[in-house]
């Protein structure tokens, strides 16, 4: 069984309003993806994530969105690459601040939401993306969906001097070439918590997932997205690390 990393997106409060559960889920991830401020969060929710990220030992990781509070960062914007590399250089910097105040460090970046999905869809993006990275800290990851081929995105990777964390979800439906079913769809997200630890252990297992469209699906992961938004979603995470063989 290969050991994946288990990471969770975190510190998406925003003042007044609380969103997730991460006291609950922090103890059971390896990694958090802390929001940046642009589709959620604010100075005082990434210094209280980043306080309990490092009371558990869990890594750090940078969130970044397009600029979209009210969408939650869910809504494709038009950015230009430098609009793009500004928007990623400003959020990554704001969290590693934060961090390094508290005696830590951000030690990868998971874009979010739209700007994640646009990246995976457009190589234009995705190397706009990549070299952004590569221009704030080259040491950093690159957080990105694992798909059927992960030739093509290793090639770029290397070409711009990063390194990359391929990951998966054991909560969304695949389609034929790897890619998150969206969701409006019916079916999207599963719900089910058995049905999430089948997958689960399938990706550690590097076992064939099932598609939308019913043909089999091999996807080569490093880490595992899990979410913490209920108490449904913080059981099934305690439930998928003791499949996983990490209680």
């Amino acid at each position: 069984m290969k050991r994946l990393l288990l990471n969770c997106d975190m510190g998406e409060s925003f003042g007044a309003w609380t969103m997730g559960l991460d006291d609950q889920v922090m103890p059971h991830v390896d990694c958090a993806n802390i929001a940046c401020g642009f589709h959620a969060s604010d100075p005082g929710v990434m210094r209280k994530t980043v306080g309990l990220a490092l009371t558990h030992g869990v890594r750090i990781g940078a969130h970044p969105a397009y600029p979209d509070l009210a969408g939650f960062g869910r809504r494709s914007m038009q950015c230009s690459p430098q609009e793009v590399t500004d928007m990623l250089h400003y959020q990554i910097g704001a969290l590693d601040g934060i961090c390094r105040a508290k005696g830590g460090r951000v030690s990868y970046v998971k874009p979010h939401g739209a700007l994640y999905n646009d990246m995976m869809q457009s190589p234009d993006l995705l190397r706009t993306v990549m070299q952004a990275i590569a221009a704030y800290d080259p040491a950093l990851p690159l957080m990105l969906l694992a798909r059927r081929d992960n030739q093509p995105a290793g090639d770029l990777a290397s070409e711009c001097g990063i390194e990359l964390l391929f990951e998966a979800f054991a909560d969304r439906a695949y389609d034929r070439e790897g890619y998150l079913v969206p969701r409006s769809q019916p079916g999207a997200v599963l719900h089910d918590t058995e049905q999430v630890v089948e997958q689960a252990l399938k990706l550690a297992n590097g076992q064939a997932l099932t598609a939308n469209d019913g043909s089999e699906l091999r996807l080569d992961a490093d880490t595992l997205c899990v979410h913490g938004d209920n108490p449904a979603a913080v059981e099934a995470v305690k439930q998928i690390r003791a499949a996983l063989g990490r209680a």
